[in-house]
């Protein structure tokens, strides 16, 4: 059972539930309804995850990746992709429990999560899932509240921002391993410095949606974020160039735009003004 759960890559699987959650406790869910966010999401992570490593099996284990149970041997294909069918049937259902609205939500972000694993992954298109299914995620917690209340836009965009930045910052590690095994998304054509750029502006625009989207000014903490934010983002690419000139692996841009995507995450999750 570890195995498999291994396969379904459980750490970005369980930090978007645990936002979900977050994001469900903010807008002003029940007990019951933060359960019924993170049951839907949690199923719709593990159909992606799983789904992903099932059709990824034969480029991992060209890559020696030895990390990946399908690749290893120690979880068999098809009981991966058996897992992957039973986590998609039940993640619309749940999400029903929150509305048929929700439940619409639902259905569209798993189903852009799963055209980007095939076949927009080897394509220019590849950030468009992305965008679309982090947008999608607090449109259904939202949507989710008793009488499916509309989402404010600003909040949908920035998810969206946030998702299509975290597509740059997920390909920027693996850019040379995905390439060896023929995946050429927007990423791998724009290579490590466009990467890392358009990362950078995409979760920085996100930033700034999240700090001055909501009505009313700005609070003092959005600010800082949004000042930390522009500060990390030059310091890195600065950092990753400098290395790169010297030889060395460009890994300092990667931990900026990780930094930056935690403060959007952050500042997403306590984002609970709604009108």
């Amino acid at each position: 059972m570890f195995r498999l759960l291994r396969a379904s890559h459980p750490e970005p699987g369980a930090a978007v539930t645990a936002a979900a959650g977050l994001l469900a406790v903010g807008v002003g869910h029940s007990a019951g309804g933060v359960a019924v966010v993170a049951g839907t999401v949690a199923a719709s992570q593990l159909a992606v995850g799983w789904h992903n490593d099932w059709l990824d099996a034969d480029r991992d284990a060209a890559v020696g990746r030895t990390d990946k149970p399908v690749a290893a041997g120690t979880v068999g294909r098809r009981t991966v992709a058996v897992a992957a069918v039973v986590a998609a049937a039940v993640t619309v259902p749940l999400a029903l429990l929150g509305g048929p609205r929700a439940a619409l939500a639902a259905a569209l972000g798993l189903g852009s999560a799963l055209v980007y694993n095939w076949p927009l992954k080897f394509t220019p298109a590849s950030v468009v899932p992305y965008a679309v299914s982090f947008a999608v995620l607090p449109a259904f917690v939202v949507l989710a509240l008793p009488g499916s209340p509309t989402p404010p836009v600003w909040l949908v965009a920035a998810g969206g921002l946030l998702g299509a930045g975290a597509h740059f910052a997920n390909a920027l590690p693996d850019l040379s391993d995905d390439a060896r095994t023929g995946v050429h998304g927007l990423p791998h054509r724009l290579g490590p410095a466009g990467t890392g750029l358009a990362g950078g502006a995409l979760l920085l625009a996100a930033t700034a949606v999240l700090v001055f989207g909501p009505p009313g000014p700005p609070s003092w903490a959005g600010l800082a974020a949004t000042a930390v934010a522009a500060v990390v983002l030059p310091i890195g690419w600065y950092g990753s160039r400098t290395a790169t000139a010297r030889g060395v692996r460009p890994v300092i841009v990667f931990r900026a735009v990780l930094v930056v995507a935690l403060i959007d995450v952050l500042l997403l999750v306590t984002s609970g003004r709604l009108v």
